[in-house]
């Protein structure tokens, strides 16, 4: 406060007027750096070599001298107020600095009254907004891009919690606030915030007490934002206490990088402390004009220093102002200065203050450098209207044994990737990558990003005392020890954890009625519990407060109800079989009946005579199968191959039919006037609801039912008195209480699907990572097998028949039998074929003598003039409908033997 009471001071004392020709011969330019800083030193090194390059080319400033000087801040704000006020008094048309934002705050109010533009690369504060500060301009990217650089990396190795150790200065203050910011746009958050004091003012005790801090905490990632000396110092300490071990994430900002590019040799104890740890390098692409500044560097450095990002960015920083004045000059601007117009009445003071005055084209220098659109060493040079550089990037590096690898790229426009923000595609999910991490301790794989603290605190776990459905969880003997179901899980969940979790069970209730789990729940964010397991259901208004794991078994709200026994019994008979199976039964007994008579009909005098005694014989033959009591004997050896197909089918549908019968008379069918929720929700008649269960809330604010109608219930004796009395029409409650309440209560079932899914789960405080590993514990136990074997040890009990649903049809349908009707009806057609095949065969062999049915006569009589005896001859449709007589064959040979011979000797006697 004190120096920018004296700012105030100094702005409103009296200045002077100069007045300088159109082209100058000299165009001062002030710089403000601690010298002995890393940065610092390697600017005031850029920034001459930009003054010798800049007065080299005769294109830029016609002969005008562009003249530079440096002042040494040594980490002092008040000598860079000093500095600053030694330029403006000097007719100095821009500012290089200051290095640090503090001093930047204060100085630009300087600049803002004196229209001085500031040019800075190192005070980065993301809150030096251009509308407060229209004079200061950032030519390096601000820490609000880094921070955002490492908000994706968060996210990208998808850690939920950082901490962020930072030095208590705007510039670092500004920039955590930023990273929370970014991280809270991705679902992540800052769990705690590091304070040290100023730079370089920490001492190892300071630095050591937060670190101490931080060690007994969760996060295990750590954001380190600083500078050189406190950022060493931290590093050291943590070292000694065994933070940089296996397990810890580091991520420094730019401060690191800068270290490890100017500081060459390192000594090895910090190559140690720092080994594992991720940082970010602003990015320059390669060009040709960048390795030779490279090349040069060595000449120009004397080897003192090695070259950082920031040297580039000094070194642009002075062309841009050159470019900026030569453009000026060349719109016809002239350096000018003048009075203050409110100076003149504060000459008082002993302080000679009178030179300061004001740039009369400061405003067009200012809007000659926004315009700057060029290409520098540090790549291309441009605004955009925030007054943010075009495109900022960073280089992602890790530091290994002995040196450092880098691992990727950030840039504002395409995120992380793994190749060079020129040439990387835009922003993308698909295309986020990064190259393998060596973590500190020297592993490869991924920290998890946070361990159960050692600081000696055990997790207070509340377990609801419940008073009824106790298989799930209960008090053990009066004792404080918990047992369930779902203290089982609980249990064989924490095993899985790479880590060890000290806990113990606390009973929340009175004893005499279930608590409300509301209750049980909220008690987590007020801090009296860690965690809350039991049967727990995940809904709405819980997860606002707390965060679930995985459901560890399915649940949802149902209806049950009492059933009594069907009243539709004289008709049961007909119900083993579906409409469609009768049908098709009775039209293949007719078929299979009517093969049989055709392929029987030429052999069997069973299956001939009159059409009427021929069609009774079908229909009692094809019935009478079903039974085994067909008098017809089969003689034929196709249509025995038939009826033995046919029996067995018979066989196979009887007992079927029997035992489905027998299975509908013998249990109880189940009815009920209430199907569901929502003739439940019609019916106006009371409603049971188990006693601190959600199911009251739901069924008031969601379904709209009275409250009057609600019945609390709190047990399975109760439900089932209730239900019996018929004080209530039915009890709504979660499933697997209902599933647990009916296998000892076959009086009753559930009506109608769930109305509402869920599952039951364990409840942490919200973001907590241990939510997240023990929802991958209970997968796990999903998968080999262990939650269901400790379902089937409290839970697993015989199930009544009245358990479902919808009472589902046991009718047996034809999908059940088409294979065998298949069967016989291949049977039926193969064995058709073959007989008409044979029929038609003899028939077609069947000679004229055969047709004739009287005795044949000798040639001659009755003969026609062609000399043979015209005889009609049977059709195939005749052929098939006469019996066939087995001795007929022999018949037609003694008759055909008998007429040859009579033939002959007709011939005898006639040539006698």
């Amino acid at each position: 406060m004190n120096l920018v009471c004296l700012l105030a001071i100094l702005i409103i004392c009296i200045g002077r007027s100069t007045e300088g020709a159109s082209r100058p011969a000299v165009v001062n330019i002030g710089a403000v750096f601690a010298v002995s800083t890393i940065n610092g030193g390697v600017s005031k090194i850029a920034i001459k070599a930009a003054e010798e390059d800049v007065n080299a080319d005769p294109s830029i400033l016609s002969g005008t001298k562009f003249s530079v000087s440096m002042h040494d801040s040594n980490y002092s704000g008040f000598l860079s107020i000093i500095g600053a006020l030694n330029y403006m008094e000097s007719d100095t048309v821009a500012i290089i600095g200051p290095q640090t934002s503090v001093m930047a705050h204060i100085v630009s109010h300087l600049a803002n009254e004196l229209h001085v533009p500031l040019l800075s690369f190192t005070a980065l504060d993301p809150t030096l907004s251009s509308l407060q500060y229209p004079y200061f301009l950032q030519t390096a990217p601000n820490d609000q891009f880094q921070m955002n650089a490492i908000g994706d990396m968060v996210s990208y190795f998808g850690w939920k919690e950082v901490v962020a150790l930072f030095t208590d200065d705007d510039q670092s203050r500004n920039g955590v606030t930023a990273l929370g910011d970014k991280l809270a746009q991705k679902m992540h958050k800052i769990s705690y915030k590091a304070v040290l004091p100023p730079d370089p003012t920490a001492t190892r005790d300071q630095v050591k007490t937060e670190l101490a801090k931080i060690q007994i905490m969760e996060s295990r990632v750590i954001v380190l934002h600083t500078f050189s000396r406190t950022g060493l110092l931290v590093f050291d300490v943590a070292k000694e206490l065994g933070m940089m071990e296996s397990g810890y994430v580091w991520i420094a900002t730019a401060w690191l990088s800068t270290v490890l590019d100017s500081t060459s040799p390192l000594p090895q104890k910090t190559k140690d402390s720092i080994e594992g740890a991720l940082t970010l390098r602003p990015h320059t692409p390669d060009s040709k004009r960048k390795r030779a500044f490279i090349s040069r560097w060595k000449k120009l450095s004397n080897g003192t220093r090695g070259l950082n990002p920031y040297a580039l960015y000094a070194y642009d920083t002075v062309w841009i102002i050159a470019h900026a004045v030569n453009l000026l000059l060349d719109q016809g601007g002239t350096i000018s200065f003048s009075n203050h117009a409110s100076i003149p009445g504060y000459r008082r003071g002993i302080m000679n203050l009178s030179a300061l005055s004001i740039f009369n084209g400061g405003k067009q220098l200012l809007e000659n450098i926004l315009q700057t659109n060029t290409t520098g060493l540090t790549g291309p040079l441009a605004f955009h209207s925030d007054r943010s550089l075009v495109n900022p990037s960073y280089d992602i590096i890790n530091i290994i044994e002995n040196g450092y690898q880098q691992i990727g790229y950030w840039s504002n426009n395409s995120g992380l990737s793994v190749v060079p923000p020129e040439t990387a595609p835009n922003r993308s999910t698909s295309n986020q990558h990064l190259a393998a991490v060596v973590w500190p301790g020297g592993t490869t794989n991924k920290p998890r990003g946070w361990v159960f603290p050692n600081n000696g605190k055990q997790l207070i776990i509340g377990v609801p005392d419940r008073v009824s459905y106790r298989d799930f969880v209960s008090q053990q003997n009066g004792t404080d020890i918990a047992k369930g179901y779902c203290i089982d899980i609980f249990l064989a969940a924490i095993k899985l954890l790479p880590y060890a979790v000290p806990h113990r069970f606390e009973l929340f209730g009175d004893g005499h009625k279930n608590p409300s789990y509301y209750e049980l729940v909220s008690n987590i964010p007020s801090g009296k519990f860690d965690a809350a397991v039991g049967d727990i259901a995940i809904v709405a208004n819980r997860t606002k407060i707390v965060d679930f794991t995985q459901p560890f078994i399915e649940s949802g709200l149902v209806v049950v109800a009492p059933v009594r026994g069907s009243d539709a019994r004289a008709w049961a008979f007909l119900k083993p079989f579906s409409p469609l199976m009768w049908g098709v039964t009775a039209a293949f007994f007719l078929i299979v009946g009517s093969v049989l008579w055709v392929l029987e009909h030429r052999l069997n005098d069973d299956f001939r005579g009159p059409p009427r005694k021929q069609i009774g014989t079908i229909l009692w033959f094809s019935f009478s199968t079903m039974f085994f009591s067909h008098r017809e004997n089969t003689v034929s050896f196709l249509g025995r191959m038939v009826l033995i197909i046919w029996l067995f089918i018979i066989l196979i549908i009887n007992s079927s039919y029997t035992a489905s019968l027998t299975s509908m008379l013998t249990v109880q069918q189940l009815s009920s006037p209430i199907t569901g929720i929502d003739t439940l929700i019609s019916s106006f008649e009371p409603i049971g609801f188990q006693v601190g269960s959600f199911a009251e809330n739901y069924l008031i604010e969601e379904l709209n039912i009275p409250k009057s109608r609600l019945v609390p219930l709190g047990s399975p004796e109760e439900y089932a008195n209730a239900l019996k009395e018929r004080t209530v029409a039915a009890v709504v409650d979660e499933r697997p209480y209902i599933e647990l309440f009916l296998s000892d209560n076959c009086m009753f079932s559930i009506r109608g699907p769930e109305f509402t899914k869920s599952g039951w789960g364990f409840a942490f405080p919200r973001d907590s990572p241990l939510a997240i590993d023990m929802s991958t514990a209970i997968l796990t136990l999903s998968e080999n097998g262990e939650l269901q074997q400790i379902h089937d040890k409290w839970l697993s009990k015989k199930a009544c028949a009245s358990q479902t649903s919808d009472l589902e049809s046991d009718q047996l349908q034809l999908q059940s039998f088409w294979g065998v009707f298949l069967i016989v009806g291949t049977a039926c057609f193969i064995a058709l074929v073959i007989h008409f095949s044979l029929a038609f065969r003899q028939y077609l062999r069947r000679s004229p003598e055969d047709d004739h049915h009287s005795d044949l006569e000798p040639p001659g009589h009755g003969s026609t003039s062609s000399g043979t005896t015209a005889t009609p001859r049977l059709t195939f449709l005749s052929f098939i409908d006469e019996k066939k007589d087995q001795s007929k064959d022999n018949k037609s040979k003694r008759k055909r033997e008998e007429i040859m011979r009579k033939s002959s000797n007709w011939h005898e006697k006639e040539d006698v």
